[in-house]
């Protein structure tokens, strides 16, 4: 009877740790401001749509105040995701002390942060913030936030020199290039193609504990620096661990299949320290984009002619 007991308890708390495994990780997706150059309202569905996708997520929306709005009872419980995914973009210094404040915790105590495309351009005047990403771009950045960050001949170069932070050209598709091995990247090809995007370059920062996963060529004929730009980092914010991604201006940039399988796979990283998801057989080659039909028809222009092989940098 006892064998029969100790069975008995053995499968149920094996069958508790094989429910808890597979329970859903739980992700904020935080936003609640738009400008006529970065859309959450179009922007979020999408995220929320491609984590969801994958099985791997439960996702919540939480939106904050717009600009004007009342921020006094706004006080997101962060410690209640295992991840908190950042599409927000405000010129200035919109959140109280508290809530910095909060957010500096979660991070630090090691909550995990995913930075979507514009969300560098935010928080200008917050230090630790601007550690987290590592690098960003506009709003009165210059020399006095970090240095420009960006690859030559295969090496990180830390440039120094005085200047504004950020600039991209026209968007066009370009080849994405893997620079350091790491469980969010490993898998994917070397050298891919993504489609029509921002490829954001003079990014400027601290710049401390990050590790550039991914590059492109920012050409010169299409008013670029002639470097190979950060696209994909991972850093270390204390206990906590930070996805940044550059790319997915709008929904025909976030439509290329690259980005929803950086997403997803950046996304789990930070949560758990670990990638389970493997890479789709629809993953494009260094020549040819593959994209969603589906998110770039969401796209409030016209939509864009598919590019040709040729095109691609």
């Amino acid at each position: 009877m006892r064998k029969i007991n100790l069975t008995i308890c053995a499968f149920f708390l094996f069958s508790g740790f094989l429910l808890q495994a597979q329970s859903p990780i739980k992700v904020m997706i935080l936003d609640g401001e738009t400008n006529p150059y970065h859309r959450w309202d179009l922007g979020t569905p999408i995220l929320k749509m491609l984590l969801e996708e994958s099985k791997k997520f439960e996702v919540t929306v939480v939106s904050a105040p717009g600009k004007d709005g009342d921020f006094s009872s706004f006080m997101p419980k962060f410690s209640d995701y295992k991840a908190i995914v950042l599409n927000y973009d405000v010129p200035d210094e919109r959140w109280p002390d508290a809530i910095k404040k909060s957010f500096e915790q979660y991070v630090a105590n090691g909550g995990g942060l995913v930075i979507i495309h514009a969300a560098n351009n935010s928080f200008p005047g917050w230090a630790e913030y601007n550690k987290m990403i590592g690098i960003g771009g506009w709003r009165n950045r210059t020399e006095k936030d970090g240095a420009y960050w960006y690859y030559v001949d295969g090496k990180l170069v830390e440039d120094k020199k005085p200047g504004s932070a950020g600039s991209h050209g026209a968007k066009l598709p370009f080849q994405m290039k893997v620079v350091n091995d790491h469980p969010i990247t490993r898998g994917l090809p070397p050298v891919w193609a993504h489609q029509n995007d921002e490829l954001y370059a003079q990014l400027r920062g601290p710049g401390e504990n990050m590790a550039v996963l991914a590059t492109a060529r920012s050409e010169k004929d299409n008013k670029g620096t002639g470097y190979d730009e950060p696209q994909v980092m991972v850093l270390n914010y204390k206990k906590g661990k930070v996805f940044h991604h550059a790319t997915g201006h709008d929904p025909v940039g976030m439509s290329s299949v690259d980005y929803g399988v950086l997403l997803t796979r950046g996304t789990e990283w930070v949560a758990t320290g670990k990638v389970t998801q493997k890479i789709p057989a629809n993953f494009p080659t260094a020549t040819t984009v593959s994209y969603r039909v589906d998110i770039a028809a969401m796209n409030p222009a016209p939509a864009p002619p598919k590019p040709a092989a040729a095109a691609v940098r």
